[in-house]
């Protein structure tokens, strides 16, 4: 028998979990698993081609060699030179040793915030007979205001200010398209990335689609562009799916499309380094290591530092989530920006909220440090690629990202049958992170709930992260909702192979 974390009772009554909402990723329909996706390796390939180096303001930390070997799950309470957490001022100083530790291993070092984030609002337009407005917001910043980010921002037609749950559920209605580069020639096939490098040839984007015309600020001319990667228009979007429970809750829902942080894409160039480099965001700051789940989280924070200005939104409620790789950005947000007021990635497997000691070939299966080294290496800080095979060398684990959200709220939305996801591994993340929470006093602010489900996103998911807003922002009673507890784990079948995400 299951424990399942969204049970059935008045106020939230079960509803059967029927609709993907994301496609995730083309390939994991389209590509066959081809040569190479057999369990990696214990360690790289050898003819692996490195990336280049590039130099940032961190002082190096040890090396894979000579770090020791610790089973365990390292301690969230424990200070670097061994001193036990017992003050509100030394949690914030482990914090901050945390922080520094997962930039330098796990994701990267971003750039501070630019502070000259500016909104322009694009276009208005009231959908679902007038009850809902929409905004396409065109965001600025960075040096010379050179960056951009289009958003999308769905609120009530009355009352306000809204608590706000920001979503990277695909191009905003409206927006003009970015070009895009192709993927890599290997992404998506269940092979080692790093032994291949781009032609010499340059990476400018395919050609754009023509965008839809920006109608003037304040005007309702339709918008037509992206939406959740299905097409559609501003009505449809606000009338379905989570969008709609959301907004029917009281919620605003705020989208974008996380490529327009960083394009997804394996692709290297002739010198090694990586393709995504040349575009979006990195540019402008050559001098930060951060891999793509670092950027799309920096992207992240600047919508915070818009809808904080927003009188329609409610500053200090603002919900921070996402699906697979963008459930990892999700996760990577709210360990590096305390105005996410909760933090709810879902379905964030290998990379996201499983442990890597207790995921992968010979750790429970899946999704581990090894696949997601080897298939998806440009989502991450080059410094983790050295763990291949040595997950218990590492200084970290998942549960880091989970305990820096302490004391804010924070819930894992998992899969009970996702193909890629260790129940023990959440498991494990889980209790390991869960001393943050005691140690702060308030253990019900960190919670799991389990819809049934494989990889991907259903009801039972936002339905669970509505119930987990409502405790812990309003006090209101979810009776029947259980976020502390864990599913058997299901055998997996020695011939199952993880999806590509």
């Amino acid at each position: 028998m299951l424990a399942l974390g969204f049970v059935s009772q008045k106020n939230y009554p079960m509803k059967i979990p029927t609709r993907l909402v994301w496609l995730l990723c083309p390939a994991f329909i389209l590509a066959p698993l081809v040569l190479g996706a057999d369990a990696p390796a214990d360690r790289p390939d050898p003819a692996e081609i490195p990336l280049p180096p590039i130099k940032t303001t961190m002082t190096p930390l040890p090396g894979v060699d000579t770090l020791p070997v610790r089973k365990e799950m390292p301690d969230v309470l424990t200070m670097n030179d061994g001193t036990k957490v017992t003050t509100a001022t030394q949690w914030q100083q482990r914090r901050q040793e945390m922080r520094q530790i997962l930039e330098y291993y796990a994701v990267g070092l971003a750039p501070p915030p630019p502070g000259n984030v500016k909104g322009t609002v694009v276009q208005t337009q009231m959908v679902v007979n007038g009850t809902i407005k929409y905004r396409l917001v065109h965001l600025t910043f960075g040096p010379e205001e050179k960056l951009s980010l289009d958003i999308g921002i769905y609120t009530p037609a009355t009352g306000g200010p809204f608590p706000a749950v920001i979503s990277p559920d695909g191009a905003p209605f409206g927006a003009t398209p970015l070009s895009r580069q192709p993927n890599g020639p290997t992404q998506g096939h269940s092979q080692d990335v790093l032994l291949i490098v781009g032609d010499g040839k340059t990476t400018t984007a395919t050609t754009s689609p023509v965008a839809a015309p920006a109608a003037p600020a304040g005007t309702s001319a339709p918008a037509t562009r992206g939406g959740f990667g299905r097409g559609g228009t501003a009505e449809s979007a606000a009338s379905r799916g989570a969008a709609k429970d959301y907004l029917d809750h009281g919620f605003a829902f705020v989208t974008f499309s996380y490529t327009d942080c960083g394009e997804d894409t394996t692709l290297r160039n002739a010198d090694g380094s990586w393709a995504f480099r040349n575009s979006r965001f990195f540019p402008a700051y050559p001098n930060y290591d951060w891999g793509l789940l670092r950027a799309w989280a920096w992207g992240m924070s600047r919508i915070a530092d818009y809808l904080v200005t927003d009188p329609a939104i409610d500053k200090d409620k603002l919900i921070i989530t996402g699906v697979s790789r963008t459930g990892k950005a999700a996760l990577v947000a709210g360990a590096f920006d305390d105005r996410f007021a909760m933090v709810a990635p879902g379905a964030s497997s290998g990379g996201g909220t499983p442990a890597y000691r207790f995921s992968g070939v010979g750790r429970g299966g899946k999704e581990g440090l090894n696949e997601m080294v080897r298939k998806y290496p440009n989502w991450f800080s080059a410094n983790l690629h050295q763990f291949w095979g040595q997950q218990d060398k590492l200084p970290f684990d998942e549960h880091w990202f989970m305990a820096l959200v302490a004391p804010r709220p924070f819930i894992a939305l998992e899969g009970a049958q996702d193909q890629n996801v260790v129940i023990n591994g959440v498991r494990q993340s889980y209790l390991a992170a869960l001393p943050a929470y005691q140690f702060l006093g308030v253990p019900d602010k960190i919670g799991v709930s389990w819809a049934t489900r494989p990889h991907g996103s259903v009801q039972g998911d936002w339905d669970a992260l509505i119930a987990f807003a409502d405790k812990n922002f309003f006090g209101m009673k979810t009776d029947g909702w259980a976020f502390d507890k864990f599913p058997a784990e299901a055998p997996i079948p020695a011939t199952t192979q993880p999806s590509a995400q």
